[in-house]
């Protein structure tokens, strides 16, 4: 093989002997975990939030971000559900460059697996413990998700993994929700088989085991627009799109049907300002049509610190080092504001 074996990383178990979670913190996660549920079955008509950096670059300035999350949820909690993005595995279109802190705990140092994986279990434990969020992921690597299972309460699959065999049938004996991403393509049925597969169960091979999965009810849509092949960026989040996608859910036979549309990637053509007007969008949207507002179950916002993003080494504190983020000052006040129109 053309590949050089570094050295044989430490299974799930081990890990996690190394870094327990205790008792108390389970019983938080399990809390908040039952009241996400509930969005999804329709039982609550909260909206989630999926909200944060593009990707967790940085331990401390991700906890001060998730801290002000903190605050902000507590007055909102009558309407809205925030679960916090710590995105630590970042997929690259062309597999270069930066790809998040499991595989470079420090940005501007070589790739370290070991520390990786001991980092970003650490930082999904600090923001449990610290701040009582079950937070979200995406499965970049479905043999990687037992590091995390017991931490995270939302998964995402991203638009390149979202036709990915392994990713569907991982995500099918999953006990929490998992999103499906529209693949850049736009091509709205290689997502709705994803959610088929999700929802459904299968036999496969998964860590060198036999298992038998049983089906994730809790599989969903994720609209985040689509590129054309000459690469220009096309929204999928207007009145239409949402209707269109209320058609096809309807003639599908799924145990939930639910969408959290992406306000930035090729929705907002990567300018994460216009992530504020594209949710004020869709939620006038379900004003105005009964059927969208039951489908439409929440947000995803890529938001930081500071506004845009920077190169690696730039050295600014809070600000992407991938895709642009909306600052905070702004996402604080678009949360005080879906709050508001939602009530």
């Amino acid at each position: 093989m053309n590949m050089e074996f570094i050295g044989k990383l430490p299974i799930p178990q081990e890990i996690k002997k190394m870094y327990p979670i205790t008792d108390e913190l389970t019983a938080v996660k399990e809390a908040r975990d039952a009241e996400i549920k509930k969005i999804f079955t329709g039982e609550s008509d909260k909206l989630l939030l999926v909200i944060g950096p593009c990707s967790a670059d940085n331990e401390d300035s991700v906890l001060d971000y998730i801290s002000r999350l903190r605050e902000v949820q507590e007055k909102v909690k009558d309407e809205i559900v925030i679960v916090p993005r710590i995105y630590t595995g970042k997929p690259r279109t062309t597999g270069d460059g930066y790809k998040g802190m499991l595989h470079q705990p420090n940005p501007t140092g070589k790739p370290d697996l070991i520390k990786g994986i001991i980092a970003i279990r650490e930082l999904h434990m600090r923001a449990l413990r610290e701040t009582g969020f079950g937070c979200a992921d995406e499965m970049l690597y479905p043999d990687n998700y037992r590091y995390l299972n017991d931490l995270l309460s939302y998964v995402a699959i991203g638009a390149r993994s979202v036709e990915n065999q392994e990713h569907r049938l991982t995500s099918s004996g999953l006990d929490i929700p998992v999103g499906m991403k529209n693949p850049t393509s736009g091509d709205l049925s290689i997502m709705m088989n994803a959610i088929t597969a999700a929802q459904h169960s299968h036999a496969f091979i998964y860590r060198g085991w036999e298992v038998q999965s049983h089906g994730n009810p809790l599989a969903h849509a994720i609209l985040r627009g689509y590129v054309d092949e000459k690469g220009h960026s096309f929204p999928n989040y207007h009145y239409e799109d949402l209707l269109n996608l209320c058609e096809i859910y309807a003639a599908k036979d799924l145990a939930n049907k639910a969408v959290i549309v992406d306000t930035n990637h090729a929705n907002s053509g990567k300018k994460p300002l216009e992530q504020v007007r594209i949710a004020k969008e869709v939620l006038h949207s379900c004003r105005h049509n009964a059927d969208i507002k039951k489908l439409v179950k929440g947000f995803m916002i890529e938001s930081y610190i500071e506004d845009g993003a920077q190169k690696i080494g730039d050295g600014v504190y809070g600000k992407s080092i991938t895709d642009p983020c909306l600052g905070w000052t702004k996402t604080e006040r678009l949360i005080y504001d879906i709050a508001e129109f939602h009530a």
